[in-house]
């Protein structure tokens, strides 16, 4: 039964957590080596399952969108290996001192950096997660439990087996890295609810499974994901830099949480700036929607809905709005954002500082793109997620927000009076 294989799991990655927290270094960064070679070795076997899953997805008849996400190649392959080697090549956060002190008693108190211990891992149709996710954790010392979505069950599979066999034979414990094989709805709820095994679960995946994975777990979550992420164009904007960063912040890859859902523009450079934009933006196939202001200047636009501006489309759909200037972008982005990207385009030292200022978002840009919310972009050599909330963690998840901590307290005979 399905439970019994959770539960069954969850209690070898109990135990494969007390050892992972003092595996030395060097061994767990030889796993992760063994590890990459593995997938090199195995780049055929991945993709053959991979395609099966997609042949199934495509009769399914899955979006675009969720087709992109599940899909392997020799690329992401590459890309796979090489966040493994990005992770191997960072500090291991294990055992560091935050900071230490003495008291006046004589205590002498450390915080150092601990595992969380067992992570669970539920996400949906993107493979690569696999990887991610188990380098990440075993890099921090933490046992990890897989559930992927059904749509990715082959791939899953094929992938956990190869790199979980690499780090059994580099000497990790067995139970450190391991795959929930039942896809079931039943799965999900039961991994959400072992609670004796699993110390902190981590939804990867679409506002649906992110809300019920809160709903209903009895395990601490940390929320990553969902991203309703705004580009404001400030009147003062280089209108080139900012046609660029839009553009690449939709078109370069829509099926991500880290792309522009919905654009702001100035309304004293609105008339300027839509007709090159929309045109730029419909080339690369973007249907675009906007409000009373924007078809004004362009009647052929789709008037936006209510429902429009808090929607995560994932898809080439982008909602724009005229503002009055940028107390009214960030009242609008504070309203419907799901505190993941923001970004400010700008010349105005003093309006930059104000957007990063009170938007309350885990990554706020000024004249960049949101693309660049990411674990590897951020010099973290991969991520286990970006969190949206600000409990432990917040932003791209990297070693140290896979830590806890605990103090150790060296006295000499001292007692409370």
């Amino acid at each position: 039964m399905t439970s019994s294989e959770v539960a069954q799991k969850g209690k070898l990655a109990k135990a494969a957590s007390r050892q992972l927290a003092i595996t030395p270094t060097k061994v767990k960064n030889y796993a992760l080596e063994r590890m990459a070679e593995a997938l090199e070795k195995n780049a055929a076997a991945i993709l053959a399952a991979n395609s099966i899953d997609l042949e199934a997805g495509e009769k399914k008849e899955l979006s675009r969108t969720l087709l992109d996400r599940l899909s392997l190649d020799g690329p992401r392959i590459k890309g796979m290996i090489e966040g493994l080697n990005a992770v191997k090549a960072l500090p291991d956060p294990i055992g560091e001192i935050i900071s230490e002190w003495a008291r006046p008693n004589g205590l002498k108190i450390r915080k150092v950096r601990v595992p969380l211990g067992v992570i669970g891992i539920i996400y949906e149709a993107r493979p690569n997660v696999t990887v991610d996710s188990a380098a990440l954790c075993l890099k921090a010392g933490n046992a990890v439990i897989l559930r992927g979505g059904s749509d990715a069950i082959n791939s899953n599979v094929e992938i956990t087996r190869v790199i979980a066999e690499a780090a059994r034979a580099a000497g990790l414990p067995e139970g450190c890295l391991q795959l929930i094989e039942e896809p079931s709805r039943a799965s999900a709820q039961a991994l959400m609810r072992a609670r004796e095994f699993v110390d902190v679960l981590i939804p990867r995946g679409g506002q649906g499974l992110i809300r019920t994975v809160i709903k209903e777990s009895s395990i601490p979550v940390i929320e990553t994901g969902e991203g309703n992420c705004h580009a404001y164009v400030e009147k003062s904007a280089d209108l080139k830099m900012a046609a660029e960063i839009v553009a690449n912040a939709k078109c370069s890859r829509p099926s991500v949480c880290n792309a522009i859902e919905t654009v702001l523009i100035d309304q004293e450079i609105a008339a300027a700036f839509i007709p090159p934009l929309f045109k730029k933006l419909r080339a690369a196939g973007v249907e675009l929607r906007g409000d009373a202001a924007v078809r004004k200047i362009d009647a052929t636009v789709k008037l936006a809905t209510e429902e429009d501006w808090s929607t995560e489309f994932l898809a080439l759909v982008l909602p724009v709005k005229v503002v009055a200037g940028v107390d009214e972008a960030i009242s609008h982005i504070n309203k419907y954002g799901t505190k993941h990207s923001e970004t400010i385009v700008t010349k105005d030292k003093k309006a930059a500082a104000k957007f990063q200022a009170e938007v309350d978002a885990a990554a706020v840009y000024v004249n960049a793109s949101t693309r660049f919310t990411d674990g590897f972009e951020f010099g973290f050599g991969a991520e286990i997620g970006i969190s949206t909330q600000k409990l432990h963690a917040r932003g791209p998840m990297g070693l140290a927000e896979l830590t806890s901590y605990k103090y150790l307290v060296d006295g000499n005979g001292q007692v409370r009076v």
